[in-house]
């Protein structure tokens, strides 16, 4: 992953810039075309976490909307998704190589990387993400019919009032979730695709397998939280929300009942294979290309 003496040999570009440079773009290219195709999926899975609903009561609230509103909202998680891509490859890679010249190498290593790249992804993505929650939340059609809308709402705030219960809302929970969903993601990653590593399957399926169960897994563990960010960012107005008192308010929506609380989980779970294959698949093939 790293450069070696010989890497620099005859004018060759150093394979760290290569596998730098591959990291950032392929990240973004694939986290594109990723939620392009699972928009609508990830967008079912919100209604149910936002009202408890089955995934057939979900999906009839969407139909009954019709299909020009179904992809209403795509904008901000198509630019966020692809930063965050960007951010969770690319910066991996940046991360790492600065530990590896503190001696700071292996899971230790993934880890801070993750904890890092996770802290700026919530700091530069949680706007993209309010925005995203307001606009997929059915009530909100009439009042904001778009993103422009959303945020001549939020200048009429104060310089305070925009960065607590503006676009900032729910800031601490989603910069917990990030840096721990990243953390997890990346110190999985490998040491999954080396045990699916079965001799005779081509080289990029592997890395599907782990991008698919790492993501599958890491979203179901950090599922409630997104359930609380959820909660806490679709409405608009009413003062900065007490992150206690939404958990308490989440649980009794949902009846105190675990099951209920982990609706849209199932859909998260496919969500994530897709997403999260596909990515991890293109990202070690092409990261291969560059060693």
């Amino acid at each position: 992953m790293f450069p070696r003496a010989g890497d620099m040999e005859n004018g060759d570009t150093p394979r760290w810039d290569c596998w730098r440079d591959g990291g950032y773009l392929v990240g973004a290219t694939s986290s594109f075309l990723s939620t392009v195709f699972t928009f609508p999926i990830y967008k079912t899975i919100f209604r149910q976490q936002l009202h408890t609903l089955t995934i057939q009561d979900a999906t009839h609230q969407l139909s009954k909307e019709g299909i020009k509103h179904l992809y209403r909202g795509l904008i901000p998680p198509l630019m966020a998704k692809t930063v965050q891509g960007t951010l969770l490859f690319g910066t991996q890679g940046s991360f790492q190589h600065f530990f590896s010249r503190s001696n700071t190498t292996g899971v230790k290593s993934c880890v801070l990387s993750g904890f890092l790249s996770g802290a700026i992804e919530a700091i530069l993505l949680v706007p993209f993400e309010r925005i995203q929650n307001i606009l997929q939340d059915g009530r909100n059609n009439a009042r904001f019919p778009s993103a422009s809308s959303i945020l001549q709402e939020f200048q009429t705030y104060s310089k305070r009032q925009w960065l607590t219960i503006g676009v900032y809302r729910g800031f601490t929970v989603i910069l917990v979730r990030n840096m721990l969903g990243s953390a997890i993601f990346l110190s999985c990653k490998e040491p999954i695709r080396d045990m699916l590593s079965i001799q005779g399957l081509p080289d990029w399926a592997p890395s599907l397998g782990s991008g698919a169960v790492n993501g599958a897994f890491t979203s179901l563990v950090l599922y409630p939280l997104s359930v609380l960010v959820v909660n806490m960012q679709a409405e608009v107005g009413n003062g900065l929300p007490c992150v206690r008192e939404v958990a308490v308010k989440v649980w009794r929506k949902s009846g105190g009942r675990t099951s209920l609380l982990y609706r849209g989980a199932s859909l998260i779970v496919l969500r994530s294979c897709i997403t999260w294959g596909f990515t991890n698949s293109i990202h070690d093939t092409l990261s291969r290309q560059c060693l």
